[in-house]
């Protein structure tokens, strides 16, 4: 394969300080025409979109954690208007509702905040997130209509007796979003600052969405942009559309005009355009809507791999993003009570969504358990916190050969971020769908302002996803380049590298070498350096923890008021990485913990056969509803799923086929789910009366006519089914223990 070349390019024009939010309203945190600033500071932030609303309170703290230790450093979460005042005047912010208890628990967690105000969110909710008063009103929505505004502003109002108190120079608060894929109304957007500035809230940024080639107030909004590998809003016929195969390829174009287009309609109903000049240059690329999972809705049933995730998120940090977030990084339930919630067709919606579930396939699911998304995001992650400060500084780089076009699997993607003297060196080699081949001998020359670094040659086989270090200096030590992906720097300076999988770790340094296992030692004169090489096969098992603390663990760890904490449902092996090498096990005298069991079940009544079509709406299936679930589904009786037990979490794992499923208690339903191929894990300890012989599964057969997309695993099953397709092929039951140690304990 010829030699591929990048040249170094500096930044067009010098960094400028941008005061469009609340001037002078912040201790910590600014923006610059080139990135945002923490204590005076370069910072690429990373946030993860978290619904207060859709997780029980008391499980907000482990979520927040477990966040925390994937490398978030913002909390973003939207205020669901619905969730709060179903009924006008009777406002809610208690339980599971108290937002403002939710800010300072962030806060005494050191997590940022942004508070996504809407008024309409989506989110994927009835009505975009309006009260059914408040869709029924005879206005004008998300305009500037007179009547209109007097609903809002009662609410920003009351939104500010929360918040405002939390608001402030030393506030958590860094972010307050204004609106979402709100495209043609800019003057709106500032009335809506307006109010909310009267209302006392407040922050050094304001934010608003900029995809779909939204008509912004210049100057006065932070442009947010998006990135999905893949969506559930395309049609069930739909193949894999440009726009989300874009996203993984390197690219200085930061628009999808396809994320919430099949919503926007909707509101160009009510909306005319009152345009002004947009307000999208000047500001540095933020990707605050990356896809961390995706939704499934009826039609549609997306089960994106990490990588998919990782991928899309390594392609815009290449590409010179400065703000990495995830939608959704938690997933939640919609609350019960207040009745149907979802986004559905019978509010005019182009998608059924389940009633309660929200999982989204988050790197940390609605059961609070993180999935292999948050192991392969928070190397990422990992790497911002280490090197972040330094990133910020440097411009993004594409090389001189391009692919041509979005079917070429041909040319390599790889991008350069670097100041003229160092920098890293990304390579995205993974997408979805359609496969990409092992490129052979690949050499890659990258030209820096003084000198020329050149690597391979290697092979870069399917699904590399990396960040390389080239001119870094480790103590003095020129380190030319590292075929491994940089993760941390160690307190004394030790840099600790992931091995990809099938590519050979070759460090070139100005130094002599010399190697002990996973340690490389370099010596020039009278200096040293260490460098760490993780192996590939342990990847998933590395989490950076506070303070640059390396650890091994397969099971979920997190640092919380100066001990470490690991949950599993058995005793833990836990590593500490050592800046010798040495990996020094911890926590390792545990009594056993209460292994996962099998569920017996008995089966009180058959399947009955289902529909091939529940009905349309816009040419996309609608979801049964629950009386054709009632009268057809299959049900079974859970005969034993314990008992809650202080200090332990129950999880329910229930692996089945078939169309929609249903958890009972006492007959009453209390989550759902849609079936995609993939397990449905429930946390049975919030659910109430969930225990004992109380709990009961319906399943409603999958006919093989219906119009619903399903992924690769699924449909080979749904496709060796001649049937209609229902099975329930285990329930487990696992009760996780959370263990702990003191930190100074561990040396």
């Amino acid at each position: 394969m010829p030699e591929l070349s990048i040249r170094f390019r500096d930044w067009e024009e010098p960094a400028g300080r941008l005061p469009m939010g609340d001037a002078g309203a912040h201790h910590r945190v600014g923006l610059t025409s080139r990135h945002l600033l923490r204590d005076g500071r370069p910072w690429i932030p990373v946030s993860g979109e978290i619904h207060y609303s859709r997780v029980p309170r008391e499980r907000w703290r482990e979520r927040l954690v477990l966040m925390r230790s994937g490398g978030i450093d913002v909390v973003s979460t939207y205020l669901i208007w619905i969730h709060h005042e179903p009924v006008q005047g009777q406002a809610r912010f208690d339980g599971d509702l108290d937002v403002a208890e939710f800010v300072r628990l962030c806060a005494e967690l050191d997590l940022h905040v942004v508070l996504r105000l809407g008024p309409w969110v989506h989110g994927e909710t009835r009505n975009g997130g309006f009260p059914d008063w408040v869709q029924q009103a005879p206005v004008r929505h998300r305009t500037d209509d007179p009547g209109y505004l007097e609903l809002v502003s009662a609410w920003f109002q009351r939104l500010g007796k929360e918040l405002a108190g939390l608001c402030g120079p030393d506030s958590p608060v860094i972010g307050l979003q204004l609106e979402n894929e709100l495209y043609t109304e800019p003057g709106h957007l500032l009335t809506l600052k307006r109010l909310a500035r009267e209302a006392g809230l407040s922050a050094p940024i304001w934010t608003a969405t900029a995809w779909g080639g939204a008509d912004l107030p210049a100057h006065e909004v932070f442009p947010l942009w998006a990135g999905y590998g893949d969506g559930f809003w395309v049609d069930a016929a739909d193949g894999w559309a440009p726009n989300f195969r874009a996203h993984f390829f390197f690219s200085h174009e930061w628009d999808d005009p396809g994320v919430g287009a099949d919503v926007r309609d909707l509101q160009a109903l009510e909306q005319t355009s009152t345009a002004s000049e947009p307000g999208v240059s000047g500001f540095p690329p933020a990707t605050c809507e990356l896809g961390g999972g995706m939704a499934s809705t009826y039609h549609r049933r997306i089960v994106p791999a990490a990588e998919d995730i990782a991928a899309v998120a390594n392609a815009k940090l290449g590409s010179g993003s400065m703000w990495q977030g995830y939608y959704m990084y938690a997933g939640g339930l919609n609350p019960a009570g207040i009745g149907p919630v979802q986004e559905s067709h019978a509010t005019g919606y182009p998608n059924d969504l389940p009633v309660s579930d929200y999982d989204f396939h988050a790197a940390i699911g609605a059961a609070g358990l993180p999935s292999r998304a948050h192991a392969a995001l928070r190397r990422q992650h990992a790497f911002l916190q280490a090197f972040g400060s330094d990133l910020a500084d440097m411009p993004s780089v594409l090389p001189e050969q391009q692919p041509h076009g979005l079917g070429d699997v041909q040319t390599l993607r790889w991008a350069l971020r670097s100041d003229g003297r160092s920098g890293f060196v990304f390579i995205n080699w993974h997408q979805p769908h359609v496969p990409l081949p092992t490129r052979r001998n690949v050499h890659l020359s990258a030209e820096l302002a003084e000198n020329v670094i050149n690597l391979g040659p290697f092979d870069v086989p399917p699904a590399t996803i990396a960040r390389w270090p080239i001119g870094l200096s480790l103590n003095g030590i020129q380190l030319r380049s590292a075929t491994a992906s940089a993760l941390t720097a160690l307190t004394d300076g030790t840099l600790v590298l992931v091995a990809e999988a099938g590519i050979d770790v070759v460090v070139d340094a100005d130094a002599e070498q010399s190697a002990e296992g996973d340690v490389l030692r370099l010596t020039a004169q009278d200096r040293s350096a260490t460098v760490i090489v993780i192996a590939a096969a342990d990847a998933d098992r590395v989490w950076v923890l506070d303070d640059r603390l390396v650890v091994l663990s397969e099971h979920p760890v997190w640092c919380d008021g100066g001990r470490i904490f690991v949950e599993a449902d058995r005793a833990p092996r836990l590593e500490i990485l050592r800046a010798d090498g040495r990996r020094v096990p911890a926590l390792s005298a545990l009594a056993e913990a209460e292994r996962a069991r099998a569920v017996q079940v008995s089966q009180t009544r058959e399947f009955g056969p289902p529909l091939a079509s529940y009905g349309s709406f816009g040419g996309r299936a609608s979801a049964p509803s629950p009386e054709s679930i009632a009268q057809q589904a299959g049900v079974f009786e859970l005969e034993d799923v314990g008992e809650p037990v202080a200090g332990t979490r129950r999880l329910l794992e229930i692996e089945w086929a078939g169309d929609v499923a249903q958890l009972c208690v006492d007959d009453e339903v209390v989550a759902d789910r849609f079936w995609d191929g993939t397990p449905w894990t429930v946390d049975l300890d919030t659910v109430p009366g969930a225990s004992g012989a109380q709990v009961s599964l319906r399943i409603l057969a999958l006919h093989p006519e219906a119009d619903v997309w399903l992924d690769v695993a699924a449909l080979d099953r749904r496709r060796a089914e001649i049937e209609p397709l229902a099975a329930l092929d285990a329930v487990t039951l696992s009760r996780l223990t959370t263990w702990s140690a003191s930190l100074s304990e561990l040396g």
